[in-house]
């Protein structure tokens, strides 16, 4: 596959560049004391894909390979493809989902399966990186590839469709150290070992505390994002560590649900439990707010599932597409909370849906989102 750096792309790095410099001059300006927001907020370079060679009539069949709908998040993600695919039933002649259940053999057989139906186009959501080869057999069998939330091993794809796990992992870290006065102890839960947003989050984090002597990793612990297990992991952290920990770093929401929880069954009050971080779901949030908790959100969202198929789409019509196709996120801080360097684009009390399920997601990308009613052809 050939990587084309096409005008757009350096217009648009020539336009950060410029971007970078005026925010440096605001920054004097203004007062702003923080870090270096160009470190925070890195887009790293910007490369297309030259998609000519794809380019095919329509209408084409679609396969979706994904890892798993095993938690709520996941859900909203398969529910935003079936969405998107139906709003382009002139172009899309059918779309085949599998379902690996998190199991990484599973799901390179199949994708296997699909290969051998002869699809035009393959959206995946790899179970982990080691998904990488089955990935490449597609590649190589002519049928491009458009990654959906999580990467593989190598750049053989045609675009990867998510949100930056870099710049979450480094805000919230940046947050928790300022909030800290940097200094203090952190204990980190995180998804899924040896998926890509778990992993890639945790080095961004350690990349923002590793800079502060101050700050003290306890622990580090992964949870399926699952909030039960959060739940059980946090509850032994308790154990563990009791008072000693000052702030609980996790990369998303949903076991940041359990973890709540765990504190307060372990007798912590309402003011006292340590500072968090919530993504996606209104139930962590929710919980957050009514009990006094420190808390950032930065939405991973789900609507990614929706992006990878209008990427699909241009793709086949020999569109150039990005190599890395990043959807944008609000910063959510609870009141009083901001820090130098992190500031809010919306309040956490003003966020919350009151009455929402706690498995609501705002950033599903479908109009008037409810999981348990959700249909699509």
């Amino acid at each position: 596959m050939r990587v084309v750096n096409l005008s757009a792309a350096a217009l648009a790095a020539v336009c950060f560049g410029a971007i970078a410099v005026k925010a440096l001059a605001d920054d004097v300006k203004d007062g702003y004391k923080g870090v270096p927001r160009t470190f925070l907020w890195n887009p790293g370079s910007i490369e297309f894909t030259d998609t000519t060679k794809y380019k095919k009539p329509g209408p084409w069949v679609i396969g979706f390979s994904n890892a798993s709908i095993s938690n709520a998040w996941a859900v909203a993600n398969l529910h935003s493809v079936q969405y998107a695919a139906s709003q382009h039933k002139d172009l899309i002649k059918q779309l085949i989902i599998t379902d690996a259940n998190d199991d990484p053999n599973k799901q390179a057989s199949d994708i296997q399966d699909l290969i051998q139906r002869k699809p035009d186009l393959l959206i995946i959501r790899p179970a982990t990186t080691a998904l990488d080869p089955a990935v490449a057999r597609a590649m190589k069998s002519g049928i491009p590839v458009v990654l959906n939330d999580r990467e593989v091993s190598s750049q053989n794809f045609v675009s990867l469709v998510n949100a930056d796990d870099w710049s979450l992992g480094r805000v919230q870290a940046q947050w928790m150290a300022e909030s800290l006065n940097f200094k203090g102890n952190v204990v980190m839960i995180a998804g899924i070992a040896g998926a890509s947003p778990a992993e890639n989050r945790i080095k961004a984090a350690k990349e923002v505390f590793n800079q502060y002597p101050g700050i003290k990793i306890l622990d580090v612990q992964y949870t399926d994002w699952s909030p039960s297990k959060g739940k059980t992991v946090v509850a032994a952290l308790i154990q563990k560590y009791g008072k000693e920990i000052n702030a609980l770093w996790a990369d998303h929401g949903l076991e940041v649900m359990g973890g709540i929880e765990a504190f307060i069954d372990a007798g912590w009050k309402d003011g006292e439990m340590p500072m968090t971080f919530c993504a996606d779901f209104n139930g962590c949030l929710e919980q957050a707010v009514k009990h006094k908790i420190p808390v950032l959100d930065y939405n991973y969202p789900p609507a990614m599932g929706g992006w990878s198929v209008e990427v699909a789409l241009k793709v086949l019509q020999g569109i150039p597409v990005p190599k890395h196709y990043v959807l944008g996120s609000d910063i959510v801080i609870s009141k009083g909370h901001e820090t130098a360097s992190v500031k809010a684009d919306r309040w956490a009390e003003d966020y919350v849906q009151a009455g929402k399920d706690p498995f609501w997601v705002v950033s599903s990308g479908i109009p008037n989102y409810d999981p348990k009613t959700f249909k699509a052809e």
